[in-house]
C-alpha cells in the first residue's frame, strides 16, 4: 500500500485545493491516467498516475482547501497487493535531501544543529543543518525566510542575509512558543468602528492570500520609484490598422499591448541594465527579455510570460498573448508559463485609466504601467496641435535600475512606439 501525497506543482507551493477527483475507491488506474485536479493560487493542474494500481482509499474529499504539500490524499496498491509508486505531476515535490550539507569554515566551533523546525501548522521547514544552527544562534525566525536552495530549501546565505524584520531574540521566541502568546493581530472592523452585520465577508482564497503577501513583501522590501513619459501613438494606430488588415485572413488581431510588449523587449536589449534582478549575491543580468503581462482573472491577478519577446514578431506575440490570457482566465496555465519573467507590463488603458503606478513583481527590476491613449493638445514646431497621447509609467527597483538607467530605457522605448515601422522588420 502506498500513500498518494499532495504534490508540489511549483517550488514555492505550500498548499492547494483538491478541486476534483477523477477516480473513486475500487477504480484501477493505469500510467498516465488523470486521477485528480489540484488548484493552486494561480492555476489548476492535473495529477497523473505513473503506474497501474487500485485506489483503496480517498483520504481528502474533493473541494477541500488548504491541503498541505506532502499530505496523504489517497492510497494505492497494485493488482498483486504490492506497493505501487505514487502519482506525480511534471514538477517534483520538494526534497530535503536535494542539497548537499554545508560545511562550516575551518576553525569555527561546531555546535549540534537544532532539530528541523516546524511551522505553526506542523509543516516541516526545509533548511540545511548549518542554516538552522546559524538561525538559532542569531535568533532568526526561519518561517519568515524564503529559501533559495534547491526546491526552496533555506541555506546559509538566506539566514546570513535575513532582514532585521526576520530576526527576533531567541529567548523571546522561546517564551512566546511556551507561553502560547499569539502574535499581535490586526484590529477587527468592529474595533475600528464598523459594526458586525453591516457587511458581507468574502473569505480569502489562495490567490487573494498570495497576491496580498507578495504585494506587501514587495512594497516593504523593494525601494520603488516611478518615471513618467508621454508617447504619441497616432502612427502606431495607423500601422496597427494596416497590420490587422493583412493578418485578418489568418484570424490574428494585434493589440496596442502587443506593440508595447514588443517595444519593451527591444528596449531591454538596447539597455540591458534595465533587464536585471537584484539578488543578495549580485545583480542578475538576464539574457532574454521574458515579458510578463498582467491579466485580471476572477479573484486576482496573474502574469503569464511572453518568453524571448525580443525574438518574436507582432503576429506571434499577439497569438501567444491571446492564448495565455485565455488559459489564465481558465486557470489552465502551467507554472513555468507564469513564474519568472524579467520585466512586466500592466495595461489599464482599456478601462480609461490615464496614468497609474504599479507595484514591482519581484524579483523583476521594473514594471511598466500603460494608460489610455487619448487626444491631447501638443505643441509641434511652435504650433498648437492635437495628438493621441498615452502616458507610460516605469516603476523601478532602485537597487537594480537607478534613475539614469530607467530614463535611458524610456528613451529607447519611446521612438519604437512613436515610429513602430522599425518593429516590423
Amino acid at each position: 500500500m502506498t500513500d498518494i501525497l499532495m504534490p508540489a506543482l511549483s517550488p514555492t507551493m505550500e498548499e492547494g485545493v483538491l478541486a476534483k477527483w477523477h477516480v473513486k475507491v475500487g477504480d484501477v488506474v493505469s500510467a498516465g491516467d488523470v486521477i485528480a485536479e489540484i488548484e493552486t493560487d494561480k492555476a489548476t493542474m492535473e495529477v497523473e498516475a505513473v503506474d497501474e494500481g487500485e485506489v483503496t482509499d480517498i483520504l481528502v474529499a474533493e473541494g477541500t482547501e488548504g491541503v498541505k504539500v506532502n499530505t496523504p490524499i489517497a492510497r494505492l496498491k497494485d493488482e498483486g497487493g504490492a506497493a505501487a509508486p505514487a502519482p506525480a505531476t511534471k514538477v517534483e515535490a520538494p526534497k530535503a535531501e536535494a542539497a548537499p550539507a554545508e560545511v562550516p569554515k575551518a576553525g569555527a566551533p561546531v555546535a549540534p544543529a537544532p532539530a528541523a523546525p516546524k511551522s505553526v501548522s506542523g509543516e516541516r521547514i526545509f533548511a540545511s543543518p548549518l542554516a538552522r544552527r546559524i538561525a538559532a544562534q542569531n535568533g532568526v525566525d526561519l518561517k519568515s525566510i524564503k529559501g533559495t536552495g534547491p526546491h526552496g530549501r533555506i541555506v546559509k546565505r538566506d539566514v546570513e542575509g535575513a532582514p532585521k524584520s526576520a530576526a527576533q531574540p531567541a529567548a523571546t521566541a522561546a517564551a512566546a512558543a511556551t507561553s502560547g502568546i499569539a502574535p499581535r493581530q490586526a484590529p477587527s472592523l468592529a474595533q475600528m468602528g464598523i459594526p458586525d452585520g453591516s457587511y458581507d465577508l468574502i473569505p480569502l482564497d489562495g490567490m487573494k492570500k498570495a497576491v496580498a503577501r507578495r504585494m506587501v513583501d514587495s512594497i516593504q522590501n523593494v525601494p520603488h520609484f516611478p518615471l513618467f513619459i508621454d508617447v504619441e501613438i497616432d502612427q502606431l494606430m495607423a500601422v496597427r490598422a494596416k497590420v490587422n488588415k493583412m493578418l485578418e485572413p489568418q484570424g490574428i488581431k494585434v493589440s496596442v499591448n502587443d506593440f508595447v510588449i514588443k517595444a519593451a523587449a527591444l528596449a531591454l536589449k538596447m539597455v540591458p541594465e534595465a533587464n536585471a534582478s537584484y539578488t543578495p549575491e549580485g545583480i542578475a543580468m538576464h539574457h532574454n527579455a521574458d515579458v510578463s503581462m498582467a491579466v485580471a482573472i476572477d479573484g486576482g491577478l496573474i502574469t503569464p510570460i511572453i518568453k524571448k519577446a525580443e525574438t518574436k514578431g507582432l503576429a506571434q506575440i499577439a497569438t501567444e498573448s491571446k492564448d495565455l490570457a485565455k488559459r489564465a482566465r481558465e486557470r489552465k496555465l502551467k507554472p513555468e508559463e507564469f513564474q519568472g519573467g524579467t520585466f512586466s507590463v500592466s495595461n489599464l488603458g482599456m478601462f480609461g485609466i490615464k496614468q497609474f503606478t504599479s507595484i514591482i513583481n519581484e524579483p523583476q527590476g521594473c514594471i511598466m504601467s500603460v494608460g489610455a491613449g487619448e487626444q491631447r493638445p501638443v505643441v509641434k514646431d511652435g504650433q498648437l496641435a492635437v495628438a493621441t497621447v498615452m502616458t507610460v509609467t516605469l516603476t523601478c527597483d532602485h537597487r537594480v535600475v537607478d534613475g539614469a538607467t530607467g530614463a535611458r530605457f524610456l528613451q529607447a522605448f519611446k521612438p519604437l512606439i512613436e515610429d513602430p515601422v522599425a518593429m516590423l522588420a
